[in-house]
Parts: C-alpha cells; structure tokens; sequence
C-alpha cells in the first residue's frame, strides 16, 4: 500500500513515515500544501494522510482541490483542530476520516484499515442487490432481465445506495461521494429530484419499490418488499 503523509513538522512527520514503513507501508513525505498537491494529483497513492495547519495551502484547500480534480484516494486528517466545526470543515472539504493531535498511532492504523477495506468494496465492478445488478465497468444496469438506462449522476446515485443495500445513506454522504461537495440546502433539491427520477426508472410495470426515504435523513436500498417504518 502506497501513502502518502503530509506534515509539516519533520519530527512527526518522520516518526509516521517510519512507523508506518514498519507495517510495510510504502511512504511518501511532504511538508508543505503545494508540494502534496502536486504529488497527490500526479501520482497514485492508496491513502492519503494529510496535516490541515500547512505552509502555503492550507490543508483543506489541498482536500477540496484534489476532490474537484475527481482524485478519490481515501484521506484521514490529522490535525490539533479539535472544534466541532473544524471536524465538518474538514469532512465537507472531502476528507473521510478525522483524527485529532495527540493521537495512538494504533488508532491511526485502525483508521487506515477501515479506510482501505471501505475502498476496496467500492471497487468491486459488479454490484447486486435483490433483483438489482450493476456492472461498473459499463455502466450496466438490470432488474431481473430487463435494462435500465441512467445518466451519470443517476447511476452514481445508484451505485453508492447498492454498495450498501439495508443501510441508510445520507444526503451528506450523496453529495460528498456523486456530487464532489458539502451538502447544501439546493444541492438537497438536486439530490432529491435524481433519487426521484432513479426511482421512476427502476420502479416500473407495478414492480416493488427498492429506494425508501428516510425522512430527514437520506435513502435506503431494499432488497425485499417489506415496508421501511422511520
């Protein structure tokens, strides 16, 4: 696995590198924003382990621009910002993970982990979920035997619910993984109206309904016709 750390500070930053050069993990060490952008959207990294407090750019300016660059790789922040505000700042800007200074270095590989296994089942190019199945390669979808075609955004849409059938996906998670930004009262309008017209095309000629509402909260993919109750 190759990761790629970002921190100013050499003392920590070369204690990670070699901490994690112990697990086997293949290290790269950046001190500054620049320099991380550049590296992170020239070259490719399994994760990213970012510092926000950076020489230059800041930390989530580097976030934020690497997700509107369309680079996906997994980041976990490391950061003494320990406010509220500051931790949805820096999930709004793209990062998936947040760990605050000072930290167990365990924790981190626990992160790291959790992070990595989430990546690879996003990965995964065929999707099923009851009668549903995706083929991400070719943007394939079917219901039983019939084809449905979807746009870009409805198949995005798709594919995050089927990666995790029975479970709730928030309008914050829909718009940070299919629409690269933090959510937003209008992005909610948008979000609403895909699901909408995803459900008209899957849902058809009296066939069960797969994508439940959870008021308030975001949507869910059912695999079985029994009624979702929230």
């Amino acid at each position: 696995m190759r990761v790629l750390v970002v921190e100013d500070e050499l003392k920590i930053g070369e204690a990670l590198r070699d901490g994690l050069e112990a697990e086997r993990f293949d290290v790269c060490l950046e001190r500054t924003g620049e320099a991380a952008f550049y590296r992170a959207s020239t070259e490719d990294f399994d994760l990213l382990v970012m510092d926000l407090g950076l020489p230059g750019r800041d930390g989530l300016e580097v976030i934020a621009a690497l997700r509107r660059n369309e680079r996906r790789t997994p980041i976990i922040v490391l950061t003494a910002r320990d406010a509220v505000d500051a931790r949805v700042a820096g999930l709004d800007a793209g990062a998936d993970d947040y760990l605050v200074k000072p930290f167990a270095f365990e924790e981190l590989l626990a992160r790291m982990r959790a992070l990595m296994r989430r990546d690879a089942a996003q990965t995964q190019l065929t999707l099923s979920a009851g009668p549903l199945s995706v083929d991400v390669l070719t943007h394939t979808v079917t219901r039983g035997d019939a084809r449905i075609d979807l746009t870009t955004r409805e198949f995005d849409v798709l594919a995050c619910l089927m990666r995790v059938p029975e479970r709730i996906v928030s309008r914050e998670t829909l718009a940070r993984e299919v629409w690269n930004e933090p959510r937003t009262t209008s992005l909610d309008n948008v979000i609403d109206a895909h699901v909408a017209r995803l459900r008209r095309k899957i849902d058809v000629d009296g066939t069960c309904s797969l994508i439940h509402t959870v008021r308030g909260i975001g949507f869910t993919l059912k695999t079985t016709t029994a009624e979702l109750t929230h």
